[in-house]
């Protein structure tokens, strides 16, 4: 019996990191084939199901799901039915890929002693609801029998990496609002050679709520006068910064850099431009040790420039951009000597006011060209009030 949904011609390599699945794909049992009784269908309208949620606790943290009623109406009211009525309670995450997916939803799994025929439950009830929605990272989609479209039923699995291969294949109904980290360290744990997981992940409760108004993000509704008490500490392998701001000149910039650093965005990326006689560079995502998290990446969005009077003199900190001077994002630089030629192009927003000399050992580092020849780590930013 195969687990996994068939994935072997499905998941990529890069994916799999090169460990591909082999075999002929999920076979069901007899009473799982085909569909042997008339396809569920619920009786919940689209109103009351739209604005839902998930919560799914699981011995491993908390994962939050937005339903997707609109995309998968007979989805959305079979997941629902089945959580109220605690029928994914005690069961497992019973089979995962390294940073690809993790499956559960068996009723099987609440028993160990089912171990072997654990992914083979629950299946058979759904017709397919196929859409645009695509297997992208977080996407929450039905396990159903290979070749078998209209086979799905309890199972599902998290996409903890893009799927494109699955897009039109399964059906998607519900993505990751919260906790695809959760979902990542569970597709973590050792499997066996049929990727069974061989350490029991418990979905100890899944609860349906609706979905909770949005929260005013951080450092939003600030005047300038309170922005400007705050300091940002860079702790780097090389000792530690501290900045200062100027909200008065760079509102907006002053507003991203704060809710970035204190959602912890910068900690673990390096600084990976050393420009001597000029600046040092950090803030760049694809430097980041480790993938955000839901809420980290929504705060990542390009600002309008707000180029002001501000010299860049030795100590600026200032935004980085593209060709475009409306692409900033993340990444940011400091200068190591005065350098008019950045004065109204780029958006100063904070100085230097302690470790000048730690700035001092990051500009004389090793470098070929203009890339560090040993790491320097952003390990973490810190904000407080002055």
């Amino acid at each position: 019996m195969r687990l996994l949904l068939g994935f072997a011609a499905t998941l990529s390599a890069s994916v799999l990191s090169g460990s591909l699945l082999s075999g002929p794909g999920l076979i069901a049992p007899a009473a799982a084939q085909g569909q042997e009784k008339p396809p569920y269908l619920t009786s919940l309208s689209l109103d009351e199901m739209k604005g839902k949620q998930a919560v799914v606790e699981t011995s491993a943290g908390t994962i939050v799901l937005d339903l997707l009623p609109e995309a998968a109406p007979n989805h959305v009211g079979y997941f629902i039915e089945l959580a109220r009525k605690g029928d994914f309670d005690g069961t497992a995450f019973h089979a995962a890929v390294r940073h690809g997916i993790v499956q559960g939803g068996d009723p099987l799994t609440k028993d160990p002693e089912k171990r072997s025929l654990y992914g083979t439950g629950g299946l058979g009830v759904l017709r397919a609801e196929t859409s645009s929605e695509k297997h992208t990272r977080g996407a929450v989609s039905a396990v159903i029998v290979p070749g078998k479209p209209d086979s799905a039923g309890s199972q599902f699995f998290i996409c903890v990496a893009d799927q494109p291969g699955l897009d039109g294949k399964h059906t998607v109904f519900a993505r990751v609002a919260l906790g695809i980290r959760v979902a990542e360290k569970i597709s973590e744990v050792p499997v066996d050679e049929k990727n069974r997981t061989t350490e029991r992940v418990e979905l100890r409760s899944v609860t349906i709520r609706d979905r909770p108004a949005p929260a005013p993000e951080p450092f939003s509704e600030m005047p300038p006068t309170e922005l400007s008490a705050y300091r940002a500490t860079l702790e780097t392998s090389a000792g530690y910064i501290t900045i200062e701001f100027t909200p008065d000149v760079a509102t907006a910039h002053v507003r991203n850099f704060l809710r970035l650093a204190q959602a912890r965005v910068y900690d673990g990326m390096a600084f990976h431009r050393v420009a001597k006689g000029f600046v040092i560079q950090t803030g760049h995502l694809p430097t980041r040790k480790e993938p955000l998290d839901e809420q980290q990446q929504a705060y990542v969005r390009t600002l309008a420039p707000e180029f002001n009077q501000t010299q860049h003199v030795k100590g600026t900190v200032s935004m980085a951009h593209g060709d475009d001077p409306a692409s900033a994002s993340t990444s940011f630089f400091v200068c190591t000597a005065n350098t008019p030629a950045l004065d109204g192009k780029y958006t100063a927003f904070g100085r230097v006011v302690e470790g000048m000399s730690v700035l001092e050992a990051i500009e004389a580092a090793p470098v070929q060209g203009e890339t560090p020849t040993t790491r320097i780590d952003l390990i973490r930013v810190r904000v407080a009030k002055r």
